[in-house]
């Protein structure tokens, strides 16, 4: 067939490969309706490109083929430039091997919650002294009869939504950056001071764990994440099956002091079956948040030369003051709310399909988790 005749529509571009002539992609996940409409016969054209900086990408060479022709095992293609194809001596411009591909059922989030997988919440309050001391009321901790405070305001808008995805909701909650009862200076303690039992009861025992713990926990500091990223994240590493996932909602009024701890800890984290939300409350300058997406897409300077890039997207960073302004508080609970899950089903659906799992054939039995961390829905063949 004549290709200069048939119009294409591009359906997915891959990771760019600098500095090889031997390029090897990363697994690309492809929906068929977007990559043929589901005709396995369809035309699909592949161009290889020498990318440039100035975006002037220098055509390497394309090939022709269709799934049904991709999906025999070791396939190979040439990759052909028009305008070398005149040329005497011309043979090729390199060769495109597929691996693999698999055509794989698109499993949905819900499908994997019916199936009796747990979601785990935990959370962690900060009790640094930059958020104001708590009789003081301009402080972020400040706790009245009247109305709610930023930290409790988040804890209620995300937690009540959460709690119907947790099968027993009891929550571990955890405080850091704070001094305790006995003088020392914690960056990872339970809210409720009882290492013992450190579940909460629904997000209502969170609240009542926090506004006791306020009162009996001095504000300290500095602003830690990596403890308790790490303390999460010791409790998904046992649970690599599927039949768990982990979510942390960290909330702070300040820049994290540990960045590098924090870096390394997420990059970990990135590998098991962990969420990271972060809800910024009070006015501070939060731009340092940026660090930890450049830590996830592997940018050099922000992991301080790790070799170890994060294997998936697992943080969101969330201003609690883009949202108090939106109207009563109805709205401003069910728009952060949203804000805040809006991510974590597709973290959570990346990690299941990396990891080949899909949901479970006969429905879990509820598990109980000695001291560990729940959401919304979102929902394809896989090259």
């Amino acid at each position: 067939m004549d290709m200069s005749f048939v119009s294409f529509t591009a359906v997915h571009k891959s990771e760019v490969i600098k500095n090889t002539l031997n390029p090897s992609w990363r697994e690309m996940r492809i929906p068929v309706s977007s990559l043929c409409n589901g005709d396995v016969n369809r035309t699909l054209k592949v161009e290889c490109y020498d990318w440039d900086s100035d975006g002037s990408h220098d055509l390497i060479g394309m090939f022709t083929t269709n799934v049904q022709e991709l999906q025999q095992a070791n396939s190979s293609f040439e990759l052909k430039n028009p305008k070398k194809a005149d040329k005497k001596k011309y043979v090729n411009s390199g060769v495109v091997k597929v691996e693999h591909v698999r055509m794989v059922k698109d499993y949905g989030f819900l499908d994997y919650i019916q199936a009796g997988v747990q979601m785990n919440f935990t959370v962690a309050i900060d009790f640094t002294q930059s958020n104001g001391h708590p009789s003081d009321p301009r402080s972020l901790h400040y706790i009245n009869n009247v109305g709610l405070n930023q930290y409790a305001t988040a804890l209620q808008s995300v937690g009540n939504i959460i709690q119907d995805y947790d099968s027993d909701k009891m929550f571990p909650a955890l405080g850091f950056g704070g001094k305790l009862p006995d003088g020392s200076i914690s960056h990872e303690f339970f809210l409720n001071l009882n290492p013992g039992n450190p579940f909460c009861a629904g997000i209502g025992g969170v609240m009542h764990a926090y506004q006791s713990a306020i009162r009996s926990v001095a504000l300290w500091g500095p602003t830690n994440f990596a403890p308790v990223i790490n303390h999460v994240a010791r409790f998904a590493a046992a649970m690599r099956d599927g039949t768990n996932y982990f979510v942390l909602l960290i909330i702070t009024d300040g820049v994290i002091t540990d960045m590098p701890q924090t870096v390394q800890a997420v990059i970990e984290a990135s590998y098991l079956p962990m969420s990271i939300i972060i809800v910024g409350v009070g006015n501070a300058d939060f731009s340092a948040m940026e660090l930890l997406d450049d830590a996830l897409k592997g940018n050099e300077s922000a992991s301080e030369g790790q070799h170890r890039t994060a294997q998936r997207d697992i943080v969101q960073f969330v201003p609690l003051r883009d949202y108090l302004s939106l109207g009563d508080s109805h709205m401003v609970h069910a728009r952060l709310a949203k804000a805040v899950l809006a991510e974590v089903p597709d973290q959570f659906l990346g990690y299941m399909r990396r990891h080949n799992i899909e949901p479970p054939k006969q429905r879990l039995a509820p598990q109980s988790i000695s001291s560990g961390p729940p959401m919304p829905q979102p929902s394809v063949p896989q090259m």
